[in-house]
């Protein structure tokens, strides 16, 4: 796909007039009678898969379980992503509250430090030196970034196409580890109810395991539980942006086009909806954050024919060929180091 590099034309008008059409279509307006049963149905299942975990107790069945918790915890992350793009309630002390339970309580995720590096995607989806999500770590996003490389670095970026699932194992820890030094790097709005918060759930969940299980089975516990949670929140946000082009830092974009472009949606029906947590409108999350999740498969036959009639390309793919495009992606990335 190309992307031009600058667009001068005054097309703010055409997210304007997306804006009106959706608008008209009332698919703005927040779903209070849904999110009820939304987060009832969220919390009944993060207490029930808890309350197996306490049936079970002393067993190797309790891997089972973990693999459930991680649903349970994926899910729970899922309700945190809706309320910080307030989706769920209007007032940012409320969104603040209601995300520090989910988040930091409920499933070890710093909500602040998310919510500041998710909002920075939104502004600046896969821009180089705008957006936190294609920045040079473990995983190289361009090859200039994997040129800059060295050491084992290096390894794992020749093969990150391969290597890419298998560390997506270590993603929860990352984020329960990123939620901390946020923290205590006092890089959120309130550092020290974060950081107790976050002990509070490090806490709990250690002592639950090795209260039920003994110690060998509570450590294989914890780690298939985060193991398959950080796989699961990793393969819900892969699809979304993972090859599709990267822009440099100096590309000029008008807003529908920034998010368009730069976004995939997963075809599906509504199984794909709950799995993917809505993420599977990307495109439509992007041009409207705020829009709640049932609204979502509204607007994207209204987005798809009005970039039809703009003219701007519009990717929606199955989700094992999303999945391959973006290991592809991040092989080719790694090419250059291979030859």
């Amino acid at each position: 796909m190309s992307v031009p590099t600058v667009v001068r034309r005054g097309t703010g008008s055409d997210y304007a007039e997306l804006s009106r059409r959706i608008a008209a279509a009332g698919l703005l307006r927040r779903r209070p009678v849904y999110q009820v049963f939304a987060l009832g149905s969220t919390a009944a299942l993060y207490v029930g898969a808890w309350l197996l975990f306490a049936l079970v107790g002393d067993s190797w069945w309790q891997l089972g379980t973990a693999a459930l918790l991680a649903v349970a915890f994926t899910q729970v992350g899922f309700v945190g992503h809706e309320v910080a793009h307030r989706q769920v309630v209007s007032s940012r002390r409320s969104a603040e509250r209601i995300g520090l339970v989910a988040g930091n309580l409920l499933i070890g995720l710093g909500h602040g430090w998310w919510a500041d590096k998710h909002n920075r995607h939104h502004a600046h989806p896969n821009q180089v030196g705008a957006d936190p999500d294609v920045a040079a770590g473990v995983v190289r996003w361009t090859e200039e970034q994997a040129e800059d490389t060295s050491g084992v670095q290096r390894f794992v970026t020749r093969w990150q196409g391969i290597l890419f699932l298998p560390m997506l194992t270590l993603e929860g820890l990352n984020l329960h580890v990123a939620g901390f030094r946020s923290a205590f790097g006092r890089k959120v709005r309130h550092p020290v109810l974060e950081g107790v918060v976050l002990g509070l759930h490090v806490v709990g969940y250690v002592a639950v395991a090795f209260t039920v299980l003994s110690p060998g089975k509570a450590i294989a516990f914890m780690a298939l539980h985060q193991a398959l949670f950080g796989v699961y929140m990793g393969l819900s946000f892969a699809p979304n942006h993972k090859g599709m082009p990267v822009l440099g830092p100096d590309v000029q974009l008008d807003f529908l086009r920034r998010q368009v472009l730069t976004s995939r949606n997963v075809r599906g029906g509504p199984v794909t909806d709950w799995m993917l947590g809505g993420l599977n409108y990307q495109i439509e999350h992007h041009l409207f954050p705020s829009m709640p999740r049932p609204a979502l498969r509204r607007a994207q036959p209204i987005v798809a024919a009005y970039c039809a009639e703009l003219g701007v390309d519009y990717e929606q793919e199955s989700l094992p060929r999303s999945y391959a495009r973006a290991l592809q992606a991040l092989h080719e990335v790694g090419e250059p180091l291979r030859s």
